[in-house]
Parts: C-alpha cells; structure tokens; sequence
C-alpha cells in the first residue's frame, strides 16, 4: 500500500523555480511540478473562485486525481487512479504534472483560462527537453490523464439543486444568528464519490438526543470553553480555533507542500501523497455533507438560546449567548460566523481525519512534525506528530463554539473510514 517511501531521487529543479518565479506564481523551497501547479491550483479555487471548503475538496481531488494518473503513467510505480496513457519512462514528469493540473483547472474554471495559460506557457517552455521528445510525451501523458478526469466527473452531481428543511423543534436544524447564513454548497453531500461507494456508506451514530446527559455534557462544554466571553479558554485556544478557521484544505495541501519539501519527496511521491489526502478529503466531505442533512442537528448557539424547550434539566438557556466565532472577534478576512449547515458532523474533522490518516499511511508513521502559518490567524503553530493536529482540530471546533464534540469525535471516525477504504483498494503498488 505505499507505507513505506521509495528511496528518495533528489531532483534539483532550479530551472522550473526559476520559470514559476518568473510569472509570480506561488512556491515552496525545493518546489517541483507537483507541488509548483498544487499552489497554483490551490490559489485558483480557494482564492479566485473563493469556493468553501467542501466544494474544494472535490475541486482539488479533481486536479491532483488527473496529476497523479499523469505522473505514474511515467513512473509506473503504483497502480493507476483512473487510467494508465501511454508514455515512455524518459518522458518529462514535470510537463505531465503540468498539463494535467492546468487542463483540468481550465475545465473547472474557465474564466481563468487567460490566467492560467500565462502561468503555463512559460512554465513548459522552461521545462529541459532531454532526451528530445521527453516534453511531448508529457504533455500527451497530462492531456489525456485530464480528459479521464473530466470525463469521468461529468455529470457528477455538483452544483445539483438542493431543497433546504428547516426545523423548529428542540435539536432540529434552522440558520444561526448573528447572520442566519445558508450552506452556500449543501448540494456537496450528493455529489457522486471518487473511490467509496456512496455518499452514505459511513453513516454516523448520530448526534446525542437533547433529552440524555451526554448531550448534557457536551451542551454544558460549548457553553462554557466557547463562550465569546469564555473565562475557561485559554489565549492559546482561542489561537487554535481561529488558526483552524482558515481555508481547511487549501491549509492542508500547503502543509502537504511543506512536507513534501522537508521530506525531499521525488515528483512521483509527491503526486502520490498529493492525490491520496486529496481524494479522502473528498470523499470524507461528500460523505460529511450527506450525513449533515440526514440528521439536520442544530448548532450551539441555537440549542443554548433556546436550551428552555429542550426537555433537559441539565441545560439551562442563555437567551444572549455568543460563541467565540462571532464578527466582533478579531480575524483575518471574513468575519468569524457560526456556518450556515448542520452541526453534525464536523466537515473539518472529518477532512482532517481523512488527510491525517492518509498521511500516516504514506509515511508508515505518525511521528512527522511540520509547522504550519494560517491566513485566519496570522500565526504559526508547530506539531510533532500528525495526530497531534487531528486532536486540536477537534478541540479547536469546541473552542470556537461552533461544533458539539459528538460531532467532531464522530467526524474523526468518518474521516478515517474514508482513508481505511481508500487504502484496502486504492494506490497499491504495479504488479
């Protein structure tokens, strides 16, 4: 299953840093293809198209689905994805990881196709051509592991129409204050999956009924540590659950780059590591949404406004309650908000899940430490282990006073089902 990495290949690519620093597109130390056209894509959804975490995830499994099938055509060291194209061993991997991210990004956003194209050209241009011809079997190797990906997402159910429910009674779902906002892509949870079988074959328990002491418990722990005005939350915390607001899975593939450098990840390894956290994280966030609309439980602001209702005597109201995330709390950007879906369960623990576990998977261990900057917060934090992350994530949810912690421990579960099925069946090594 790829636990263990290939010996490394060290690939200086100083002409390709040069040619993407040319048309000042991002980078990381040590960038390669892979990694140079996951920034660039990573800015083309997160921050041009602006598309929410969940939708990206499936825009980022699209493009690093099609890198990686174009990549391993060439390397031939695992199984492939979609499809195998036809190329030589010789062929230009970069050109290949090029191609297939930019065909497939055009594909998914045409309006920034005079853009990209000037990220492109040059950067292919810049690519060495030895031995002659290698360029021209990666860019056919890119073309068609692209058209493989576009076809096989056409008609995939993104963007499908979606009718909200709204509840009134106790636990049941309506928009939060202070700005009653609407999933903006609940149509997510519908969207055919790219490896499990359906969107609902990970159902959650489901969250704990208002009227039992577990509820109680978790009630009792958002009220207090998420408080706006918590006198429980530490400075620290509350750093953690504004660095965890930023964009989840452009955070996480820029972590990804970072590890992929620090670890000198060969082009072929980084396309690998890159699809296979991509594709979980999708795969978790179709199965997220879906699971979100079948239980429709409510948020913590709503439950502890109108905690009088719920039948429970362990919960009292607090008509004026606020949670951490609420727009007077300084943050970068877009004001801090309650979302506008579901409570249950958490789409960020269960994409973090998925790419935690992966990850694990890929390196054969939990001991890989990385730091990370967030857009949110403006601030670095450090970790030693992969699961250390995981377990902010969770708590961090709880801190921001968004999530109950049913639903970011359930979460978790899901997202690491997601990531146990894509190992049983997906990227095993070519025979």
């Amino acid at each position: 299953m790829g636990r263990h990495l290939p010996a490394r290949r060290a690939r200086i690519w100083a002409a390709l840093a040069a040619a993407l620093a040319a048309v000042g597109a991002p980078s990381v130390a040590r960038a390669d293809a892979v990694t140079d056209w996951n920034a660039i894509a990573s800015n083309s959804i997160a921050v041009t198209a602006a598309q929410p975490p969940h939708p990206a995830s499936i825009s980022f499994a699209m493009v690093q689905g099609a890198v990686y099938d174009a990549v391993n055509a060439i390397d031939g060291g695992y199984q492939p994805y979609l499809s195998r194209p036809a190329a030589n061993p010789w062929d230009s991997e970069a050109a290949a990881a090029a191609t297939a991210a930019y065909r497939v990004l055009v594909s998914l956003f045409p309006l920034q196709q005079p853009t990209l194209k000037a990220l492109y050209d040059p950067y292919i241009a810049n690519l060495p051509d030895q031995p002659a011809g290698a360029k021209a079997g990666g860019i056919a190797a890119g073309n068609a592991a692209a058209d493989a990906m576009i076809a096989a997402r056409a008609n995939d159910g993104r963007g499908g129409a979606f009718t909200f429910v709204f509840g009134t009674m106790p636990g049941e779902w309506r928009p939060a204050p202070p700005t009653f906002a609407l999933d903006p892509a609940p149509w997510v949870g519908n969207v055919t999956p790219f490896m499990i079988e359906s969107p609902s074959q990970f159902r959650s328990d489901g969250p704990n009924p208002v009227r039992t002491a577990a509820y109680a418990a978790d009630f009792n722990e958002v009220k207090t540590v998420g408080s706006l005005k918590s006198t429980t939350r530490t400075a620290d915390e509350t750093d953690a659950a504004i660095f965890w607001q930023d964009h989840g899975f452009a955070l996480w593939n820029r972590i990804e780059r970072g590890l992929a450098a620090s670890h000198g990840l060969s082009t072929a390894e980084s396309a690998r590591m890159l699809a296979m956290t991509d594709l979980a994280a999708a795969d978790s966030a179709i199965s997220c949404w879906n699971d979100k609309y079948y239980w429709r439980f409510w948020r913590p602001v709503t439950a502890i406004r109108e905690a009088g209702t719920d039948g429970n005597p362990a919960t009292v109201p607090d008509a004026g309650w606020l949670p951490l995330f609420d727009p007077s709390t300084p943050a970068a950007g877009a004001p801090l908000v309650t979302p506008g879906f579901p409570d249950h369960p958490s789409g960020h623990a269960c994409g973090s899940s998925a790419i935690v576990h992966t990850l694990q998977d890929f390196f054969g261990t939990d001991k890989v430490a990385f730091s990370a900057f967030s857009n949110k917060s403006q601030t670095t934090r450090h970790f030693e282990r992969l699961s250390d992350a995981l377990k902010e994530v969770i708590d961090a949810r709880v801190w921001a006073g968004i999530h109950f912690r049913t639903a970011d421990v359930q979460g978790s579960v899901m997202g690491k089902k997601v990531a146990h099925w894509e190992r049983k069946h997906y990227f095993e090594r070519a025979h």
